[in-house]
């Protein structure tokens, strides 16, 4: 127990290393995220506007304006936190197999990358609500900021099954921005004013419902934001059992292995940083 945890933390880290090293997803989150919604704020009319939420039971005024910067802050959300898993996932492939193959145990392997999935999307979730406190009027802050979670969540979890599933970066590239810009774009009351069926049925739709409702009216739909945590756990579990049954150690830590051994451990451990 006492190695699993080693294994847990030193993989965990080495997986938020890996995030940190990479500059694009950096900039990606640090520019993206403000510059998304200024463009909302900036290319909107101010015009008051009506559109229905399920969510709600009824119809909503808000400026324009307003609700796309809301709509614009889940899609910066589910874009960064799906492409900066998909590409930590599918460049740490190679890796962890070999890990895998020297004895790595799995469990905290898989552990960690969903964890990470989460502390990313928490981070990503703080910072893109603190750009919308500078932006904009909320009536409730906290269910939003639950939705922006939600949201990156659901595509972090996207992300991951993406890395583990796809074999080139590109597909996997393709795969995540047009799925996150297909369904933001359905979900934009500001975009989209028909009521389509298949909505329900998209990731991004529970966190839209919740974060709309937050924003512009005195109702809080909790049961909606539990749907993007739904979508998340379905394809964190899928995302599991294809790195699952893509890899196979061949040397698995034994029952008879002692856990108290620092150096064993820091040996099998040290595998992460290559």
């Amino acid at each position: 127990m006492r190695f699993h945890r080693a294994a847990f933390t030193e993989m965990l880290r080495c997986t938020l290393l890996g995030h940190l090293r990479n500059r694009l997803a950096l900039i990606l989150a640090v520019v993206f995220v403000p510059g998304w919604i200024a463009v909302a704020r900036l290319s909107a009319s101010d015009r008051v506007m009506r559109f229905s939420l399920d969510s709600t039971g009824g119809d909503v005024l808000a400026q324009a304006s307003r609700v796309g910067q809301v709509a614009n802050a889940l899609a910066a959300a589910t874009l960064v936190t799906g492409f900066v898993m998909f590409m930590q996932t599918f460049k740490a492939g190679e890796t962890d197999r070999r890990l895998l193959l020297a004895g790595y145990p799995r469990v905290p392997m898989l552990l960690a990358k969903v964890a990470a999935v989460a502390l990313v999307a928490a981070l990503l979730a703080l910072y893109t609500m603190a750009v919308l406190w500078i932006s904009l009027p909320v009536r409730q802050w906290g269910p939003l900021a639950l939705a922006v979670l939600g949201a990156g969540l659901a595509y972090g979890g996207i992300g991951l099954l993406l890395g583990s599933l796809v074999r080139g970066e590109l597909e996997g590239f393709f795969l995540v921005i047009m799925l996150s810009l297909v369904d933001t774009g359905l979900q934009n009351p500001v975009l989209n004013v028909a009521d389509l069926p298949v909505l329900p049925a998209f990731p991004l739709y529970g966190a839209n419902q919740l974060a709309l409702a937050a924003a512009f009216s005195s109702r809080t739909p909790w049961t909606h934001g539990l749907l993007p945590l739904a979508w998340s756990a379905a394809t964190g579990a899928l995302a599991l059992l294809v790195f699952h049954a893509r890899t196979r150690s061949h040397c698995e830590t034994g029952p008879d292995a002692d856990p108290g051994t620092d150096t064993d451990t820091g040996t099998q451990l040290s595998g992460c940083r290559t």
